[in-house]
């Protein structure tokens, strides 16, 4: 599928860099597990079933977890207005329309290909938002789709979720089993260093692995900031939006943020708790200034005022 959305050649390269650098890592690991066959073989059809589950189900799970609903256009005309407007400028096919009712104000696009597509508002962004500032933000995440950079994040962490449950499976076995062979002797502390050394290998594995979808989240959030508001034409609706989103955040409960970060991921912008937590020393998205700053280059590109 081709879509008037600006190309990112960019995105694409570091999607197949990541995409590359994560399959040697799986064969690495691969042959570091054939020490441990059965393990081995039980933690991929588990992680493969994972996989399975969040490809095809993707969008099913984000919206269930969220509390979204599909709404027809007769429920929400105005949300659907905007992404009509947004798919005939950017030729792609409507995706499904729904309303997470939360008071975090975000947006979320989710689905493995353009066709299968949901594109989901929270009723805390519709409400704090106007229409400009709505389109720029739902043109950001109809950029995910027309890139198909959801789909590759998802299948990239496949490795990481392979690594952290081999992690937990070693510790689990160490735990009840491997004790036990460390009291009887010499083969018992064969068996203990291999736990361990599969335990570490694994825990390296899935940090390494992180690291290279922490980092292609974030460019991917940079180029659907750029393709989005290139489609609109209005940089500074979409910097308006990042603005008012990320200060509402401050004024968001700490317990509703907790529920939202793991989900941080396929969000327009982080909801992030107050204090220390992973989300906000490996953040999904980059920095709002750098955001900003990118938002307000591209208005002088186009020569609009800043």
């Amino acid at each position: 599928m081709t879509s008037r959305f600006a190309p990112d050649r960019a995105l694409t390269r570091r999607m197949l860099l990541t995409t590359v650098l994560l399959g040697l890592l799986y064969v690495v690991f691969a042959a570091v597990l054939l020490v441990l066959l059965k393990s081995a073989v039980l933690a991929v059809v588990i992680a493969a079933g994972v996989l399975f589950v969040q490809y095809w189900f993707s969008d099913r799970i984000a919206l269930y977890a969220m509390g979204g609903r599909v709404v027809t256009r007769e429920q929400a005309p105005e949300l659907h207005a905007v992404v009509d407007r947004l798919c005939a400028l950017a030729d792609m096919p409507k995706p499904a329309v729904a309303i997470a009712d939360v008071d975090v104000p975000n947006a979320f696009a989710t689905g493995r290909s353009p066709e299968r597509a949901v594109l989901c508002a929270t009723t805390g962004l519709i409400r704090r938002l106007d229409t400009e500032e709505l389109e720029g933000v739902l043109a950001h995440e109809l950029s995910h789709v027309a890139h198909r950079d959801v789909v590759v994040m998802t299948v990239a962490s496949f490795l990481g979720v392979l690594a952290g449950l081999i992690t937990r499976i070693g510790l689990y076995s160490g735990m009840y089993g491997g004790v036990g062979a460390l009291r009887r002797g010499r083969n018992g502390d064969s068996t203990a260093l291999v736990f361990m050394a599969v335990v570490l290998v694994s825990a390296v594995v899935y940090l390494l692995s992180f690291l290279l979808t922490r980092a292609l989240s974030r460019y991917r959030e940079m180029s659907a900031d750029r393709s989005g508001a290139l489609l609109t034409g209005r940089p500074s609706a979409l910097a308006s939006a990042l603005t008012k989103v990320s200060g509402s955040m401050a004024r968001i409960p700490t317990r509703d943020l907790r529920q939202a970060e793991p989900f941080n991921a396929f969000f327009f912008a982080p909801a992030l708790a107050p204090g220390f937590s992973l989300s906000s020393l490996f953040s999904t998205h980059p920095p709002l200034e750098q955001r900003l700053s990118r938002l307000a280059a591209l208005s002088r590109e186009l020569g609009q005022a800043v």
